[in-house]
C-alpha cells in the first residue's frame, strides 16, 4: 500500500463479515490461514464459512456452507 504519482494504491489482506451469526472469510491472503486460527481459538467450524469457495465446493471442506 501506499502512493504512487497522484494515486493512492491498496490492498485488502483479509476480508472477514458477520453473516446470520456466522464468519464469513471474503479473502484470505494469509500464510497461515484465518479459519484455522479461529479455529485454534475455539471457534467451531461450522461457525466460519470460506466465502472465497464457490458455493458448490464448500460442501467438500470441513467448514459451514452457508
Amino acid at each position: 500500500m501506499g502512493w504512487r504519482d497522484w494515486r493512492r494504491y491498496y490492498g485488502c489482506v483479509v476480508h472477514i463479515d458477520i453473516q446470520d451469526g456466522k464468519i464469513w472469510i471474503q479473502h484470505d491472503g494469509t500464510e497461515i490461514g484465518v479459519a484455522n486460527e479461529l479455529v485454534d481459538l475455539g471457534v467451531p467450524k461450522q461457525d466460519i464459512v470460506l466465502a472465497f469457495q464457490a458455493p458448490y465446493k464448500r460442501k467438500y471442506t470441513e467448514f459451514a456452507i452457508g
